[in-house]
């Protein structure tokens, strides 16, 4: 009787400490709630979830969360807060606010948000490296390591990968292109920029598009797959989940031995003095050892990045491209006949050819604007600030959206309608409300690249083929981390006639 009451005492001790600690979180959320409930924002779900049930429910419905970020902006302003338990983050969808906390170096990347692309599922994804280091400095040696090997001057001797690479898409497509077969599209775009990045950067012929039996497309899906999930806080932990889970974890780790077993067989090759290829990989290995930087783990989290953001962020802006094409005949003639006059009947798009195509630039840059595939970024504040008018208290987490800001009325006419002129040099633009590739320093380090094999990639679709999107497609767009079109890019394809009607041969 006596260990029985012990017992019962020791429950009672327990329900009241955590009745208390209960207590006390609930006056920490509220104390969290008086100092920033001035600021605007629709009212909260939940006391404890703040404004988490809305988020989830459009994510539920496979529907875009920053289409709700645009709702809040077109009703209460362009500063918003958004709660989620104790935490609280400000939404700045103003071009003062992007210009102060994204041109200027002393704001560091979001400690909680970069923080979970450290890891993913419990095995190291990003790590350290370029997207993820929040120390200024460190980073800003790791941006002049790299820098070389991402310049326009570098990337111009490398057009006859892109090219070859693509090329190999034209034969696939060809050969389903009789007008009838439905054809996915948006797949093959995945694994010819899969293919394109294991070429240019890393030498490697993983040949996606043909050998069927190659690990690398399905470990890409599981990992953006992975990262979707990463928002649910009990992805790691419900049973339901451990297949998935397990999946994630055995994509990561086959895709760092082979980004290991590549950077170690190039540096000894380096060192070996042997014939290598003249990729963005050689680059960077030489650049490390002039900086006396060698740092075998930051190098391959920066292999991952590459891997990752490389194939997938261009894959989506290729195929949001195309979606919107498909129904945008104008615009598509007029590309086509871009194409025609610049590359004509050529096999290949030459570098010059890149800045001659003016059209498809603007047609790019369009799609970016309301499908940007990394649809914002998030920041860090230390000091109070004050922006629109409207004090953002120390110590709080600052989200930018692009997606937002470019759907906006107050910054561009008619924002829904897909307009390639508003890109043209003669019409005056907003600044500091577009930003597809981020802003400031810490901009995306790849951009030049990107546009790039966006240009060959599209110019050399547009020269072989016309094409039909075969219904239903919803356009809606899926938010996995990245922006991708919800139902896919499903085509059918036939042989364009040009050049006096004569099928043209490549």
């Amino acid at each position: 009787m006596e260990a029985l009451g012990v017992i019962w005492g020791l429950l009672r001790l327990l329900l009241a400490v955590s009745l208390l600690a209960f207590g006390l979180y609930c006056c920490y959320i509220k104390s969290i709630h008086m100092k920033y409930d001035y600021i605007p924002s629709a009212p909260r779900a939940s006391f404890f979830l703040g404004h988490l049930p809305m988020l989830w429910g459009m994510l539920k419905n496979n529907e875009c969360a920053h289409q709700l970020f645009l709702q809040w902006a077109n009703e209460y302003g362009p500063i918003l807060r958004f709660n989620a338990f104790h935490r609280v983050a400000i939404l700045v969808l103003s071009p003062e606010g992007v210009k102060e906390f994204l041109m200027l170096p002393q704001y560091p990347k979001d400690s909680v948000s970069y923080g979970r692309l450290f890891n993913l599922c419990g095995v190291r994804f990003l790590g350290n490296g370029l997207v993820t280091d929040r120390d200024y400095d460190h980073w800003h040696k790791q941006r002049k390591i790299m820098d070389p090997a991402f310049s326009r001057n570098y990337l111009m001797g490398l057009m006859g990968p892109f090219n070859e690479q693509t090329e190999e898409l034209m034969r696939v497509l060809d050969e389903k292109a009789d007008g009838e077969t439905a054809v996915d599209v948006m797949s093959l775009l995945k694994r010819v920029t899969l293919d394109i990045i294991a070429k240019v950067a890393f030498g490697l012929e993983l040949n996606t598009l043909r050998d069927e039996s190659t690990p690398f497309p399905h470990a890409m899906s599981m990992i953006m797959k992975g990262l979707g999930q990463s928002r649910n806080p009990s992805f790691k932990y419900l049973p339901k989940y451990r297949k998935e889970v397990k999946g994630v974890q055995e994509s990561l780790l086959l895709l760092r031995r082979f980004g290991s077993q590549c950077i170690e067989q190039r540096r000894k090759a380096i060192q070996n003095g042997e014939e290598i290829p003249l990729d963005i990989l050689t680059q960077i290995l030489k650049s490390a050892a002039e900086e006396g930087d060698c740092d075998a783990e930051i190098l391959l989290d920066n292999f991952v990045t590459f891997f990752i953001a490389g194939h997938e962020t261009t894959a989506n802006l290729l195929s949001f491209t195309i979606l919107e094409l498909g129904r945008q005949p104008d615009i598509l003639k007029k590309l086509q006949a871009e194409v025609d006059e610049v590359v004509g009947v050529k096999r290949d798009v030459a570098y010059e050819n890149l800045a001659q195509l003016k059209y498809l630039s603007q047609v790019l840059k369009e799609s970016l604007r309301l499908y940007p595939p990394a649809p914002g970024t998030v920041r860090w504040t230390e000091k109070e600030c004050v922006v629109e008018g409207i004090k953002i208290p120390a110590e709080t987490t600052l989200m930018f959206s692009t997606y937002v800001m470019g759907r906006m009325e107050r910054f561009f006419k008619d924002a829904l309608v897909f307009d390639p002129e508003r890109f043209s040099k003669d019409q005056p633009r907003p600044s500091f409300c577009y930003f597809p590739f981020s802003l400031g320093p810490r901009s995306c380090i790849g951009q030049i690249f990107a546009l790039m094999e966006a240009k060959v990639v599209m110019a050399k679709f547009l020269q072989r083929f016309e094409f039909q999107l075969v219904p239903p497609q919803s356009f809606k767009i899926l938010d996995t981390g990245t922006l991708t079109p919800l139902d896919g890019v499903v085509c059918r394809l036939k042989p364009r006639r040009q050049m006096g009607g004569e099928e043209n041969t490549y």
